[in-house]
């Protein structure tokens, strides 16, 4: 893998455009996560992404620019209202911190100043990148949301740190402007090189479970299966109706993120990093939708219409959007995200362990069992 030479040298600060990371207040966070008494293995989530982790970032940095996220049927599923988060519910970060027994993880910036922060933090935000701007413009393209990077460091304490995922927004746009496969193809090692220099970044600050998620099933996505539809049967699988070669690529993609997460297990042996197949547990659900309640896998439940309930110039929340009655039968909420039922069904598979490399539930008992190693060694 790359050396850190070869990262980005723009501002090493998450979500740089929003100043999203603040060291001064994160050393106090950290201290305040520091002095809590510990009453599991984890005293607090701490959370990095992109919109499929956002918890209300992006609302709150933008206000009304924010666009439909910011209105109804954003949220009404569970909250009742929009709370920025790209659903019509929870999003999985909300199910682990249930499992957890924890509250809600807040997201950064809508924390006051005599705010808990002692659960931990949610640093995610929407449009977020493992690559910064400088490369896209390289090859051409403009960014069509604000440029975040994730070429950044923070403090963390003892924590559950979920990385993700990431990813994701380095092919959307790419693939959104029809640049060809192998071409995209070439963006990986970038990605997954970024990726892995943030996360040995937060081993080093202390992290001692991480939990880091592959892409989903780009092949599945409405938005996805709207832009490159295809008159060729053989684009797409006949059990699915996914895009084949689309649902290969994020393979390759989650292919070459595992390689990476296996050689920093070796440089860290007493750190506990969970790879979230985030991919095999959403295409279990498009392969047996009957078996979780889902009638409807590929068209979204909120969209401008189409085939897919997917249309650029009608997006959810838009004037004009149509929404399903029952959001609860459908896997896809607004073309790009998931919805609330969803999102529950890959959270309990990342959390029993049946789309995980360890349950998450579980990893306290491994984190226990590797200081007790590591305390005989020292």
């Amino acid at each position: 893998m790359a050396s850190s030479g070869n990262k980005s040298t723009t501002a090493s600060v998450f979500c740089k455009a929003m100043i999203l990371l603040q060291l001064p207040l994160l050393a106090t966070i950290f201290l305040l996560l520091k002095s809590k008494p510990a009453t599991s293995c984890y005293n607090s989530i701490i959370s990095f992404g992109d919109s499929i982790a956002d918890t209300g970032n992006y609302l709150v940095a933008l206000g009304e620019k924010a666009g439909p996220v910011a209105r109804p049927p954003y949220g009404n599923t569970y909250f009742r209202r929009p709370t920025g988060r790209f659903s019509d519910g929870r999003v999985i970060i909300d199910f682990i911190a249930e499992a957890m027994g924890m509250p809600p993880v807040p997201p950064y910036l809508s924390r006051t100043s005599n705010q808990d922060l002692q659960n931990g933090v949610n640093f995610a935000v929407a449009g977020v990148t493992a690559l910064d701007g400088e490369f896209f413009k390289s090859r051409g393209m403009a960014l069509t949301w604000p440029q975040y990077s994730l070429d950044c460091e923070s403090f963390l304490s003892k924590s559950l740190v979920l990385m993700g995922e990431i990813g994701g927004n380095d092919y959307n746009q790419p693939f959104a402007q029809l640049k060809t496969i192998d071409e995209i193809r070439t963006y990986v090692p970038s990605v997954i090189n970024i990726t892995g220099w943030a996360i040995n970044s937060l081993i080093e600050l202390g992290a001692k479970t991480l939990v880091v998620p592959g892409i989903f099933p780009l092949g599945c996505v409405s938005a996805y299966l709207t832009i490159h539809q295809s008159q060729r049967k053989e684009d797409y699988d006949p059990r699915t109706g996914c895009i084949k070669w689309l649902n290969e690529f994020s393979e390759y993609h989650n292919n070459l993120l595992k390689t990476e997460l296996d050689r920093l297990r070796g440089l860290h042996p007493y750190t506990t990093i969970i790879y979230a197949d985030y991919y095999e547990a959403a295409m279990d659900i498009y392969r047996h939708p009957l078996k979780y309640g889902f009638v409807a896998t590929l068209a979204a439940c909120c969209g401008g219409g189409g085939r897919y309930n997917f249309n650029l110039a009608v997006m959810c929340g838009a004037p004009g959007d149509t929404v399903c009655s029952d959001p609860s039968k459908h896997v896809c909420w607004d073309g790009m995200h998931l919805t609330d039922a969803a999102y529950k069904i890959i959270a309990r598979g990342v959390l029993e362990g049946s789309y995980a490399t360890a349950p998450i539930t579980k990893a306290c008992l491994q984190l226990e069992r590797d200081a007790s190693q590591l305390h005989r060694v020292v």
